[in-house]
């Protein structure tokens, strides 16, 4: 028996108990469809991570205070809270005239809370945070209206603000904010650009911000100390590594504050690659647990139609002994019904997957980014027909070593 006539077969045979087939393909749906939410969730999860937070394919990095591995454990900060020093604009002096791999490189400082005001308007909690003109670039940052500060109006503590949309929009909701004062600690501040909208990243507004050139922030923020401390935002030379960049300043940082070889930075050098090996460390532990319950639903449905499948055997005793005695061998017995479990299952999977976009259309738009591979849609549908010809074959191994005198006699 070929190939093709064992799948008309099979077709016919699953065709005939439309309700029972339907009722068989649930359990491998619900399962094929919590199994590929749950991993377009994993998926969209991980590229919002590389868009929003590492920016993965970015050529610039930041030199702080301290690293990710300073906060092991009580004992690493204690240490690195002793060890480390925060940075100063000297330093950042001596990276400018030295560094021969770096494109740009400038300082932020921040992140101070504070309400800010106009005309009897309150926003509470926005962000103040100070940067140089430099950071314009470095960021690439993209401006809906105005423009970033100018060298002059940092190095003369002038009091200018670049806003993000949400202060645009609540402060001025009659689209004025351009060229307009707000007050910060009762001091006013002339809005001189205004940033395009970003969104949220984890739930936290990106747009509800006031940021100052950051000499006018240390002026009249308490001094660019402690939690105000300036870091610095590097960009590598385009023709270079990133690798090798972040070396060059790491050696540069080690030179200035005079460490010894064996001494360990008393500093720290976030890349892209860092913060995304971060959070895939915090995600890769649990997604295996994650998916380890919608899994179970694919167990469940596999078990089910091993169930139908051996009723399917019993049912049709009488047809296989007729089979047999007409000259099917055990093989083309085994084959049949190995052939129907697989295709209910292979069905079932197929159409869990498209319940599952659908449903990850819906959660892009109204909860969160999902994401379905093309990769990922080819093994669900060979997985789920796997599990299906697995499920049957110890039925189809019952159905194919029955005696065909004792299965004619069946009722």
């Amino acid at each position: 028996m070929n190939f093709a006539e064992t799948l008309k077969l099979a077709m016919a045979s699953i065709t005939a108990h439309k309700l029972r087939s339907f009722l068989t393909l649930l359990g491998m749906i619900i399962g094929m469809t919590a199994f590929m939410v749950v991993l377009s969730l994993l998926q969209g999860f991980s590229a919002y991570v590389d868009e929003k937070i590492a920016g993965i394919g970015s050529s610039s990095f930041t030199v702080q205070r301290f690293n990710f591995e300073d906060f092991k454990d009580t004992d690493t900060i204690a240490a690195a809270q002793r060890r480390n020093k925060e940075l100063t604009f000297d330093e950042l002096d001596f990276l400018k005239e030295r560094a021969n791999l770096i494109s740009h490189i400038g300082a932020k400082a921040g992140n101070t809370s504070r309400d800010i005001r106009h005309n009897g308007e309150t926003l509470t909690e926005v962000s103040i945070t100070g940067a140089e003109p430099i950071i314009a670039t470095i960021d690439n940052i993209d401006i809906a209206e105005g423009r970033y500060f100018s060298e002059a109006e940092n190095n003369n503590s002038m009091r200018v603000a670049f806003v993000g949309t949400d202060v645009a929009t609540k402060l001025f909701p009659q689209g004025d904010a351009l060229g307009n004062e707000l007050t910060i600690s009762g001091i006013p501040y002339r809005i001189i650009g205004i940033r395009v909208a970003k969104g949220t990243v984890f739930g936290q507004a990106q747009d509800n911000f006031v940021q100052l050139p950051i000499k006018t922030f240390g002026a009249n923020f308490g001094g660019l100390r402690f939690q105000r401390a300036p870091y610095f935002v590097v960009m590598a030379r385009n023709d270079v590594k990133m690798a090798d960049a972040v070396d060059e300043v790491r050696t540069l940082m080690r030179i200035k504050r005079k460490l010894a070889t064996d001494e360990k930075d008393n500093f720290g050098i976030v890349t892209p690659d860092a913060i995304s090996g971060l959070i895939g460390s915090f995600t890769g532990a649990f997604s295996v647990v994650i998916l380890f319950v919608p899994g179970i639903a694919l167990m469940v449905g596999a078990i089910v139609i091993m169930n139908i499948m051996l009723v399917a055997v019993t049912e049709r005793t009488k047809e296989i002994g007729i089979r047999k005695s007409l000259g099917a061998k055990q093989a083309d017995i085994l084959r049949q019904f190995l052939f129907e479990s697989g295709l209910l299952s292979a069905i079932g999977g197929i159409i869990g997957l498209i319940v599952a976009f659908l449903l990850g259309i819906l959660i892009t738009k109204f909860v969160f980014p999902t994401k379905i591979p093309w990769w990922a849609a080819v093994i669900a549908i060979s997985v789920s027909a796997a599990v299906g010809i697995l499920a049957g074959l110890f039925p189809a191994w019952k159905a194919a070593k029955l005696d065909p005198i004792e299965a004619l006699r069946a009722d």
